[in-house]
């Protein structure tokens, strides 16, 4: 079983690193998938993030706070601990024909941290803005698609690195509400101050 779906983890690589490859998406994929490398866009995203915190009102605030939080755990977790758990080589590194369009990375594959911390900020993002959860979805899944088209993840890498992050999420806002019911529970009639 376990070679059955290795096979058809390496077909779907190859597919979408190989045949589906055209101008437009070598051009794209490699600077979406770089996004996080490039200080005019990491400018863009510190502003934002200051405007939620001090035009968003509270559900800004709360956004902002918990977006920061879930990715600071979902990344470390991902990175410091799982990736080391399973120690799996990028394609890049251990498949000869790989189509390259980044630096290949000296980190292991499985699960993708941009897969993992893309999903986990998505998930919070579209749990305070219900309306653009379209779009936050949608931006995470390209990075996901981006990291194997341009040859530096496996599909699984970037599916389990989508759940981890979902997960991530939901611990950190379940704790949130819990906190919230807990502060509401000894604290009645109160303002709530807890998301």
């Amino acid at each position: 079983m376990g070679e059955f779906l290795s096979n058809i983890d390496l077909s779907v690589f190859y597919f979408v690193n190989h045949t589906l490859q055209n101008i437009l998406f070598d051009a794209f994929m490699p600077f979406l998938t770089d996004l996080n490398k490039k200080p005019v866009i990491l400018a863009a995203v510190a502003i934002g993030w200051l405007w939620l915190m001090i035009r968003g009102g509270s559900v800004g605030r709360m956004a902002g706070l918990f977006l920061v939080l879930t990715i600071a755990f979902s990344d470390q977790l991902n990175s410091s601990w799982i990736k080391h758990v399973f120690d799996r080589d990028r394609p890049c590194h251990v498949l000869p024909d790989v189509h390259l369009l980044v630096s290949c990375g000296s980190g292991y594959s499985f699960p993708s941290s941009h897969a993992v911390n893309n999903f986990a900020g998505a998930v919070v993002l579209s749990y305070y803005y219900r309306r653009w959860i379209w779009a936050f979805l949608t931006f995470a899944s390209l990075v996901a698609f981006s990291r194997v088209y341009v040859g530096v993840h496996y599909p699984s890498d970037v599916i389990a690195g989508g759940i981890i992050g979902f997960l991530c999420a939901g611990l950190v806002l379940g704790g949130a509400f819990v906190i919230r019911k807990v502060w509401k529970a000894r604290h009645p009639g109160s303002r709530e101050t807890v998301p």
